[in-house]
């Protein structure tokens, strides 16, 4: 367990999370040259088409550092504010972050958002300044600026900053040997139970939900039989794994590792993100400490376009709230367009991708109200 690195990346929109995660995954070897190509971790079209990542993104990575192999557990993360949810639980799964800094932008809102999330986490902070291949020279009194305000930010010295550019991966090998050195192991369990995380979920229609998970405590192994305390849930282990990117099964999982549990289980509603997957027992295990739940601030009603798919829209937002929990549901109703649902999002953005997601990945037409926002009047 000594071995393993589990951190994230987080930053303001556009600052090349995705373009660094892109370096991470060729020096360490995980995705072979020729099967490369730019955000790959970004695995939605939409990510692609927009150039934005919007879902998390787990992956494990080895790397040999001092003739010893290290696992690199890392989660990408968005960056724009209307995904921040995603953020706080990538949070929740891991000991470091990386704090990127943009080197033509600067420290910005969400850079200041998500360093305040990761410190009162607790977490080992690595600062590093992106894109510095753009300045000819490295004295540069714009980039010397952007310097200056990170260290004053971090509470560091200007040599525990890393300039890198996740573009051409000058200073990328660097950083990835301070994050091995500097970002604590997961921490020993003592514990005689076996405990995980639920960090994230989506649904296959031959594994039922399949859970991200992080092991906080003992192992977890294929076929063994679980129980999800938040909705008192028992099912059996399909399958297990980690992620290389793509789901790759193993035997077991334990203490201090991220990987996925497929649970078997069909109905969404029995897996909520921040429940604790426990083994079977006959003695009570505590749960862990999930997550806040998130507060939207735009709501719209969506209704299907022809009525006889109201069905087919519930299990569609049922399965796409798996995959994004910040997201809440309750029922409308409307004389003219019939039965619907009045979703909450974090912000326009969050509303704009979720419909698309609704036709694009499940086919279903619907027809949605103006955004609006709660109001009170006096």
């Amino acid at each position: 367990m000594n071995n393993i690195r589990n951190f994230v990346v987080v930053s303001h929109i556009d600052h090349g999370k995705s373009t660094l995660a892109d370096r991470f995954l060729e020096i360490t070897g995980t995705v072979p040259a020729r099967e490369m190509r730019d955000q790959y971790l970004d695995g939605l079209e939409l990510e692609r088409e927009r150039g934005i990542t919007i879902k998390m993104a787990p992956v494990s990575m080895r790397h040999v550092f001092d003739g010893q192999e290290f696992i690199l557990n890392l989660i990408d993360t968005p960056g724009h504010s209307d995904f921040s949810y995603e953020v706080s639980r990538a949070l929740a799964a891991v000991e470091g972050a990386i704090l990127l800094v943009d080197a033509t932008q600067g420290i910005q809102a969400q850079t200041l958002a998500n360093f305040r999330v990761a410190r009162n986490a607790g977490l080992k902070i690595i600062g590093a300044v992106n894109k510095v291949d753009l300045f000819k020279d490295q004295k540069d009194e714009r980039l010397q600026k952007v310097i200056k305000k990170v260290t004053n930010l971090l509470s560091m010295k200007e040599d525990d900053i890393f300039l890198i550019s996740g573009k051409t991966g000058q200073g990328v090998e660097v950083l990835i040997r301070a994050l091995i050195k500097n970002i604590p192991p997961p921490r020993q369990s003592s514990s005689n139970f076996s405990r995980a995380l639920i960090f994230d979920s989506f649904y296959d229609d031959h594994k039922g939900v399949i859970a991200s998970v992080r092991i906080f405590d003992g192992q977890f192994k294929d076929g063994v039989s679980i129980n999800l305390i938040g909705t008192n849930t028992t099912s059996k282990i399909k399958e297990l794994g980690i992620f290389k990117p793509e789901l790759k099964s193993v035997s077991a999982l334990n203490t201090g590792e991220i990987g996925y549990i497929a649970t078997g289980i069909k109905n969404p509603a029995k897996v909520k993100i921040g429940d604790t997957v426990i083994i079977n027992s006959n003695f009570e295990v505590p749960p862990l400490v999930g997550y806040k739940e998130s507060r939207p601030v735009v709501f719209v009603s969506f209704y299907p376009e022809d009525n006889d798919d109201y069905d087919l829209l519930k299990k569609s937002l049922d399965k796409l709230r798996l995959n994004d929990s910040a997201i809440t549901i309750d029922l409308d109703q409307n004389t003219v367009l019939g039965r619907g649902f009045k979703l909450g999002f974090l912000g326009q953005l969050h509303f704009e991708i979720t419909a698309e997601r609704l036709r694009r990945e499940f086919g279903v037409k619907t027809v949605n109200t103006f955004p609006s926002v709660v109001y009170r009047v006096k």
